[in-house]
């Protein structure tokens, strides 16, 4: 619970310090003296937005720090959770809104995030105002209302386990059927190369050995031409090494001289006689064959639109081919497997949706009761006509469920229900949230609650009845209460009055604690006005001793 709040510079406070139990405060005072500085300055601390315009003229900063105790097992855990120590059960938040429009957050003493104080604050304090009845207005969060109200976890819990375990079956199959679809794609791959590469039936070095043949066969007529026409002059050049070597004979007897030379001329014809033959021999296997050099064109052809296709070269494309071959052996299909997910995924459907369904009835039967005790509480309240109705609509499955919940009310008798946010006036939503607040106050963990100036547009008994309801809540959570009503003030345990004066020139708005002569002061200023009369004082006195002997 809140135990302590201080408040420096914030707007008119100068300095505050207000102490609190568990019990039922009210906070009163004239329109302007500041009731509406002290939620803020709350709201700061649970790390809401805040503005630069609400530090105190000519000060650097305004701080607010706020003492919680006897925190909940939620809050500890939450602490721990986010690495926060705590010793003796409480914690410090404090929050130091500058001048130049930033702020700055701290835990124990210790720099956190906002964030981090909002969601702390979350689970320490919840705060009503006649402009802060989201909780009715928006439908998304009707179904959390009816879930706390019914207590009950236990089929929600069923069903969000089944429906975990849905959803991971789910997104394994989708995995597997991902592996399926790229295994499958991959398969069409390797059949096409299989396909292609395999109908070419490529030999290593086939590529080097048709790009000479094809070079050889296009020039054909000039390597026939080249060869003839050596071995020809060749064959003439012999005739004359023969004609020389014949005439060297002659001499050869008398002149000694000749006999190396002659051996060399000898050995000449002789390799000159080989190479002619050779090359002879070289132009008879040439061929000009049109038809065969079309075939070799084709194939290279082919090849080059092959290494196009696959972009690669002639060993990559070999090397393609054997691995694609050797893939489509290793590759191993998984339908059997798709097929256990799929069996599963529908067992499971079958079990969460019969948990939806179990989920739904529940939440129908806990719709009635909500509603019957909900028409109890406003019938206390002064609205006996209002009849709310939980609209519950089932749909596609969700973690919470298949429902949609909402709350509609029938505002006269004989009317038909309509949403909460298009039917009810200010004073209405009050008092329909004070009665929701009532109906689930048992099943709800914040341990403070914090109602502004709620009691706008009633009076009168309806005014007395909120007051009562107010402290009926207090006795199991603390309550503080923005009031200007004189019938919800006098149920208050603690009165504190918000009071706005002069000091040196500037207004100064203090907080007291009022002991009784102040309470019957302040309620009797409520009922009259300033200065009020024995009657209205004597009148005061007698409702505040009313509710004490009636305790």
């Amino acid at each position: 619970m809140l135990e302590e709040l201080y408040i420096e510079n914030l707007a008119v406070i100068e300095q505050a310090c207000i102490h609190f139990e568990q019990a039922f405060h009210v906070f009163t005072g004239e329109t302007g003296a500041g009731k509406s500085i002290l939620i803020h300055g709350i709201q700061a601390v649970l790390g809401q937005r805040v503005s630069r315009d609400w530090v105190r003229t000519g000060c650097e900063r305004a701080v607010i720090t706020a003492l919680f105790t006897k925190l909940s097992g939620e809050v500890l855990t939450l602490l721990e959770e986010l690495g926060i120590s705590c010793e003796e059960n409480q914690i410090t938040l404090t929050r130091e809104i500058r001048a130049d429009g930033g702020s700055i957050g701290r835990i124990n003493g210790k720099t956190s995030s906002v964030s981090t104080l909002k969601e702390i604050g979350l689970l320490l304090i919840s705060i009503h105002g006649q402009h802060d009845n989201q909780i009715l207005l928006n439908p998304e969060n009707h179904l959390r209302v009816l879930d706390d109200y019914g207590g009950n976890d236990s089929f929600l819990t069923a069903y969000q386990q089944a429906f975990h375990e849905l959803q991971k079956i789910a997104k394994e199959l989708n995995i597997q059927k991902r592996k399926e679809q790229e295994r499958l794609q991959k398969k069409a791959l390797f059949q096409k190369q299989i396909q292609e590469i395999g109908a070419l039936q490529l030999k290593p070095n086939e590529e080097d050995e048709l790009e000479n043949a094809l070079m050889q066969a296009e020039n054909a007529e000039r390597i026939i031409s080249a060869l003839a026409g050596s071995a020809e002059v060749l064959h003439t050049e012999e005739e004359k090494i023969q004609s020389a070597i014949g005439l060297l004979q002659g001499i050869e007897d008398v002149f000694s001289g000749v006999g190396e030379n002659l051996s060399r001329l000898r050995s000449c014809l002789i390799e000159l006689n080989d190479i002619s033959q050779d090359l002879q021999n070289l132009s008879l296997g040439v061929q000009l064959d049109e038809e065969k050099l079309q075939q070799m064109k084709q194939r290279y052809q082919a090849i080059s639109q092959a290494k196009k296709q696959f972009f690669c070269d002639y060993d990559e494309l070999l090397a393609l081919y054997e691995t694609a071959e050797r893939e489509m052996q290793n590759m191993h299909e998984d339908t059997e497997k798709i097929a256990e997910l799929e069996k599963r995924k529908t067992e499971l459907l079958a079990d969460v949706t019969e948990k939806a369904n179990a989920l739904s009835l529940y939440r129908e039967e806990t719709g009635k009761k909500f509603s019957s005790q909900v028409a109890e509480e406003l019938a206390f309240l002064d609205m006996p006509e209002v009849v709310l109705t939980v609209v519950q609509e089932r749909g596609k499955l969700t973690i919470q469920g298949r429902d949609t919940i909402s709350f509609w009310i029938s505002a006269n008798k004989g009317e038909e229900p309509k949403p909460i946010a298009k039917i009810a006036s200010g004073g209405e939503l009050s008092r329909i949230m004070l009665a929701l607040k009532s109906v689930i106050s048992d099943r709800d963990n914040i341990p403070t609650l914090i109602f502004d100036e709620i009691d706008t547009g009633v009076s009168g008994r309806a005014a007395q009845k909120i007051g009562v309801k107010l402290r009926e809540i207090s006795r199991k959570r603390q309550v503080l209460c923005v009031t200007h009503l004189s019938q919800i003030a006098v149920m208050a345990d603690t009165h504190y009055m918000i009071e706005k004066h002069e000091e040196q020139g500037r207004t100064v708005t203090q907080v007291h604690s009022l002991d009784q002569q102040g309470k019957i002061q302040e309620i009797a200023r409520i009922m009259g006005g300033e200065n009020p009369s024995e009657l209205m004082l004597k009148n005061a006195e007698e409702e505040l001793n009313k509710i004490h002997h009636q305790e």
